[in-house]
């Protein structure tokens, strides 16, 4: 029989812990395969890590992973893809947004042959407000421009991985993780398949508007240099349009007798225009020189604090 593994980040969610074991307990259940809960604890400041110890004492197939602080969802996403077993990996939300009644369709189409099932938002968020909506939808427009992959509007972090497909997740050595854009990256045989987000059982979204803006700038630059060829074209564009100057100085001085330009504002304007340009493109430049000099610096992408396997050599065995 085959293994399933259930990766769940987890970060401030004590109350939907136990419904959500609960509800993969029903669903997996009736399943012909072996299974397992990876619940990874990204620095949580409530309980919940000790609702998570509760059912691993309850559960045998009840695993965690307690890193040392908050790192953000996609390094604790591969925190647990790293310790997972499964011939199959799925990961999904722990906020009960992700229905786990899907986890049945996924594993079908698995069962056809596809090494990579993806969920995206089949309509608008419904349980989200408008601007929530619209940010969202401006920012798979922005990556889709910008970066080298194309990303569905309202793509999720709900999927089933092939284990081939995380073997070469894993041996992507990456310091900024965006995995939504490194499982398109990876290619293999993908199926995207809609799904209808449920409401947030308890708490609320932990994503701020900044959040949401590095998240998009990090995932662009991770994937592509265009935002390097867009900055080089408009510097170009400026360059040129500024020449255009010279015949207008020529034509001032020969036929209008002007002799200097007039209008101190104008022109004070114009070197602010182009200095804040200037040091956009750098600034631009500067990111991702940054990127290279964090991952020069081969720090490790997350720490484990304490976990239920047990570290054997350079692997994680459950105990």
């Amino acid at each position: 029989m085959k293994r399933i593994s259930v990766v769940i980040p987890a970060h401030n969610e004590q109350n939907n812990i136990h419904p959500l074991v609960n509800e993969l307990q029903k669903v997996l259940a009736s399943t012909d395969y072996f299974y397992e809960y990876i619940f990874v604890d990204d620095g949580s400041k409530d309980n919940t890590l000790n609702e998570i110890k509760i059912q691993a004492e309850i559960h045998s197939c009840v695993r965690y992973v307690e890193l040392s602080r908050n790192f953000g969802k996609d390094h604790a996403l591969q925190a647990g893809i790293e310790v997972a077993a499964g011939d199959a990996v799925i990961t999904m939300d722990a906020d009960m947004q992700h229905p786990p009644e899907m986890i049945k369709e996924l594993i079908r189409y698995w069962e056809m042959d596809y090494d990579v099932v993806y969920t995206y938002r089949a309509e608008a968020n419904a349980h989200v407000s408008s601007y929530q909506r619209f940010s969202s939808k401006m920012f798979y427009k922005g990556i889709n421009m910008l970066s080298d992959i194309e990303l569905e509007n309202g793509i999720a972090d709900f999927r089933l991985l092939d284990r081939k497909v995380v073997d070469e997740l894993k041996q992507m050595d990456e310091h900024e993780i965006f995995f939504r854009g490194m499982v398109k990256w990876v290619g293999f045989k993908q199926k995207a398949i809609p799904y209808i987000p449920s409401e947030r059982l308890t708490g609320d979204a932990s994503y701020s508007f900044f959040n949401l803006v590095k998240l998009a700038v990090n995932s662009m630059m991770s994937f592509s240099v265009r935002p390097l060829y867009a900055v080089t074209g408009i510097g170009l564009f400026f360059s040129l349009f500024s020449v255009l100057y010279i015949p207008y100085v020529f034509i001032s001085y020969f036929f209008f007798g002007y002799t200097t330009a007039s209008g101190w504002a104008s022109i004070i304007a114009t070197v602010a225009f182009f200095g804040g340009l200037q040091l956009f493109v750098l600034g631009v430049i500067g990111m991702y020189l940054g990127k290279l000099f964090m991952q020069a610096k081969q720090r490790p992408n997350y720490i484990i604090r304490s976990t239920n396997f047990v570290k054997t050599g350079n692997d994680l065995i459950k105990l």
